[in-house]
């Protein structure tokens, strides 16, 4: 019994020592840390994303996530494969949040807003442009239309979305731009 535990003590303090490595940019650590957690790691996504192709995708990204973050681990709060663990878990679980349609609490917020038309025949104006927006809304894919009403509803900025959806502010500008060009096309609004 005590053998067991004390390769379980060498394998943890070797996964620490290559994460340290891996902070330091080593990259052939990072492969030694891939090739002997990965297959733990994949498990994890495994059951919760239930899908392996969404599996396989995850894991590249906690890798990538693993090795931004290396520096971040602290081997007195948790340790290696729990730390890894932790994060492949919380990757797993944002997708498969972003994967449900939630936008019906977004919608739901810009519904519930009070209207600041006075004037009855404005206020109809007002609540049937605002159907025709959350219609538009609707019809863009989950990612565009989150990242739309955080930056333009809750004022988010490209760095935070960034951040938020984990993909680089070139790319949240160019979603961005994107998803307002056919929220106007639907609008037709030229």
């Amino acid at each position: 019994m005590s053998s067991s535990r004390g390769v379980n003590e060498k394998e943890g303090s070797s996964l620490e020592g290559l994460l340290h490595a891996v902070a330091s940019g080593d990259r052939a650590a990072f492969r030694r840390l891939y090739d002997a957690t990965q297959a733990k790691l994949y498990g994890v996504v495994l059951r919760i994303l239930r899908d392996r192709a969404a599996a396989d995708d995850a894991v590249q990204e906690i890798y990538v996530r693993i090795w931004d973050k290396a520096a971040d681990f602290d081997p007195g709060k948790a340790s290696a494969m729990t730390w890894m663990a932790t994060i492949a878990r919380n990757r797993a679980i944002d997708l498969l949040r972003s994967a449900r349609p939630s936008a019906g609490a977004d919608v739901q917020e810009i519904e519930d807003l009070p209207a600041e038309a006075s004037e009855p025949l404005e206020a109809r104006q007002r609540s049937e442009e605002l159907r025709r927006l959350l219609s538009c809304l609707a019809g863009l894919d989950e990612e565009r239309r989150q990242m739309i009403l955080l930056a333009y509803y809750r004022g988010a900025t490209r760095e935070a979305l960034s951040r938020r959806f984990e993909r680089p502010v070139p790319t949240v500008k160019t979603l961005l731009h994107r998803g307002l060009a056919q929220l106007r096309e639907c609008l037709g609004h030229d």
